[in-house]
């Protein structure tokens, strides 16, 4: 079965860190871009951040710059979040790239959804 398996999030206090990762099942993630996405609640999901194949070409919402990297090792990739504040909290999703290796200009086209993970910041 095709699948991305999460692990990490949780509750933090604002300014503290978390780490998420995302593993794939059932297939490799070395030709695709992966990206993770947040949703909120009463809000759209939106893109946070996105790694390519090769892991140099990176891209954040406007939101997270500074605050978040991503990175990947040889079938997983993990997203550390650190200064999180309220505005962070959501349920965090990793997807693939449908289209291949490079990140797309949106957000657009990406399936193989992992199974989402809650992150709370809160005091």
């Amino acid at each position: 079965q095709v699948q991305l398996v999460q692990s990490g999030g949780g509750l933090v206090q604002p300014g503290g860190s978390l780490r998420l990762s995302c593993e794939a099942s059932g297939y490799t993630l070395i030709n695709y871009a992966i990206a993770w996405f947040r949703q909120a609640p009463g809000k759209e999901r939106e893109g946070v951040s996105c790694i390519s194949s090769n892991g140099r070409g990176l891209k954040y919402a406007n939101s997270v710059k500074g605050r978040f990297t991503i990175f990947r090792g040889d079938n997983t990739v993990e997203l550390q979040m650190s200064d999180l504040n309220a505005e962070d909290t959501a349920v965090y999703y990793c997807a693939t790239y449908l289209g291949g290796g490079l990140c797309p200009a949106g957000w657009h086209s990406f399936g193989y959804w992992g199974q989402g993970t809650q992150v709370n910041v809160s005091l």
